[in-house]
């Protein structure tokens, strides 16, 4: 059947996080065939008594992004590196621009930048305040603030000397490197409300939208379209498995549903993940080849 590209998430967070596992699960990833490997960014999780997960975001710590890609990139030659999102307003726009356009070269341009303005709740006001108050940055910032983060960082990949004059961020005329492997780096923007939405649609290179509801996804993609958005789509998705360990045709089942629903919805990518629950590495890796062989992808 025809389907969208495949991205798998690393193993980032959960009690199999670390070097040997991000190796083995990106190697296994290019191996198979599949497009992409992937990581999601989280600040910190809040510990006050009243805080409500109510995305139901993993209680594990999370590695860092950059960090975690760098080194899949590393120890691979052709599958792209992505991140699903990093939210970008937490560091200022040159060191942002800097640490991808750096992964970027060291990568031989393999990389996917999905950024966002800050997120963690599927409520109002649909970002956790404590990740600004640590990062040291106005929840203000959001909005107009990203998106003149955005041309900022842009700036920064264009040619010398870069230059920018902003209500939030200034950089006097500058040499500023490396730049990327190409002309630029893809920025996909993650995005919940329609508004936001339309947003990604005008400012960024493609929409990243997580399927909870595939009713709503493909609401979500119909107005990132209507919006003039031509760009990548890149669906995250999140599987609901029993409790007893995820069989090879459990797997298959639910990602075969998935990516049919994912196609019918115009999205061009499809991730998924596997640490939201105690997968270790070599039986991710058991389950991808299951998938792999399903889907007949050129190994």
């Amino acid at each position: 059947m025809d389907h969208p590209r495949i991205g798998v998430s690393l193993p980032h967070f959960g009690p199999y996080a670390g070097p040997d596992a991000v190796v083995a699960v990106a190697r296994a990833t290019e191996r198979l065939g599949f497009h992409a490997v992937s990581v999601s960014e989280r600040l910190l999780m809040p510990a006050a008594p009243d805080w409500t997960n109510d995305a139901g975001l993993p209680e594990s710590h999370v590695w860092d992004s950059l960090e975690i890609l760098t080194w899949a990139a590393a120890h691979t030659e052709r599958i792209r590196v992505s991140t699903g999102i990093v939210n970008s307003i937490f560091q200022s726009p040159v060191i942002l621009a800097r640490r991808l356009a750096t992964l970027d070269r060291l990568s031989g341009g393999r990389l996917d930048a999905g950024i966002g303005q800050g997120g963690g709740t599927m409520e109002p006001p649909y970002y956790i305040p404590e990740e600004f108050v640590a990062a040291g940055v106005p929840a203000s910032r959001r909005g107009a603030g990203f998106v003149e983060h955005v041309a900022a960082m842009r700036a920064c990949w264009g040619p010398d000397p870069v230059t920018h004059h902003g209500r939030h961020y200034q950089i006097p005329s500058s040499l500023v490197g490396p730049k990327p492997f190409g002309d630029t780096i893809p920025l996909f923007i993650g995005a919940l409300t329609r508004h936001t939405i339309e947003r990604a649609a005008r400012v960024g290179d493609g929409f990243i939208v997580v399927a909870l509801d595939w009713e709503e996804t493909r609401t979500k993609i119909q107005w990132y379209r209507e919006a003039g958005g031509t760009g990548t789509v890149v669906v995250n998705t999140i599987q609901a498995y029993p409790d007893a360990p995820i069989t090879p045709a459990t797997f298959t089942d639910a990602m075969l549903n998935d990516l049919e629903r994912a196609a019918k919805a115009d999205a061009d990518e499809m991730h998924l993940t596997l640490n939201l629950k105690p997968v270790s590495p070599d039986d991710q890796i058991e389950l991808l080849e299951a998938l792999a062989g399903k889907l007949g992808l050129p190994a």
